[in-house]
């Protein structure tokens, strides 16, 4: 009798710890995706309502161009922003409105919203012809492009991201990665459309098939929550509920303390 229960008991740890396992590994089952038929398309970030951009127009006459590429006075320092002295010039930067519009010397008002950089580029290109005599340079830059990661992981916060472009598997590495008490099968994804619309999406980082996914690349201001599992929960409502009793503890032995010292 007591080998059958040893049996079982070993059984049930074995259950336990191989099911526990199958919740840790990213992308399970990496096959299924490898042979997925259907071209992946390269992804694009698309401009978006409060994104700061960043635009210069170059040509082989820079007096032609300057009026395209404001600039604006900032200090080296923040010793000379106090004493007002040696400032030097940056290039403007343009804030996209709500409808989706910059406000572009000489052109006027421009509506890059829901556009790539690309598209943006031509845009713009197109509309300076009539100022120019030659086809100008145009390069546009997302300068605010950011993500945030919160929940367990190592290093939660805010992350700007250089190259306009990254996944859900790069924020992770950027925030250190989940901690051990992470549900790789619960992430949640709070993202914000250009209509202002918000949405929180359900992430399985252990199917594979995310990569396939159209919530695999981030957007701009996305929002990553790692949901922690049951056993940070419990230890969490553990370390209130014994704090609470402590305290509890420690009144009535206060009270019964001064009770004995009324009756004495």
């Amino acid at each position: 009798m007591r080998k059958l229960i040893y049996s079982l008991l070993f059984s049930a740890a074995l259950f336990s710890s191989c099911t526990s396992y199958k919740n840790v590994p990213y992308l399970q089952q990496p096959e299924i995706v490898n042979a997925y038929g259907q071209e992946i398309p390269l992804y694009d970030a698309t401009i978006m309502p409060k994104d700061l951009l960043s635009i210069t127009v170059n040509t082989t006459d820079p007096m032609a161009a300057a009026p395209f590429n404001l600039t604006v006075q900032s200090p080296l320092n923040a010793a000379s922003s106090i004493m007002n002295t040696t400032m030097q010039p940056t290039l403007q930067q343009y804030l996209v409105n709500n409808s989706g519009e910059i406000d572009f010397p000489v052109i006027g008002r421009i509506k890059v919203g829901g556009m790539t950089k690309n598209q943006a580029e031509d845009l713009i290109r197109q509309k300076l012809q009539p100022y120019l005599k030659e086809t100008p340079i145009v390069t546009v830059r997302m300068v605010n492009y950011k993500i945030s990661v919160l929940g367990e992981v190592a290093r939660p916060g805010s992350f700007t991201v250089t190259n306009e472009k990254v996944n859900v598997l790069e924020a992770l590495a950027m925030a250190g990665d989940m901690t051990v008490y992470g549900l790789r099968t619960n992430v949640k994804l709070v993202r914000e459309d250009a209509e202002g619309k918000r949405n929180i999406i359900t992430l399985d980082l252990t199917d594979s098939q995310l990569i396939t996914s159209p919530y695999f690349y981030l957007k701009q201001n996305d929002i990553i929550y790692v949901t922690p599992n049951k056993t940070k929960a419990k230890s969490s409502d553990i370390g209130t509920t014994t704090t609470t009793w402590i305290s509890a503890t420690s009144i009535l032995i206060s009270l019964a303390s001064l009770i004995v010292n009324i009756v004495r």
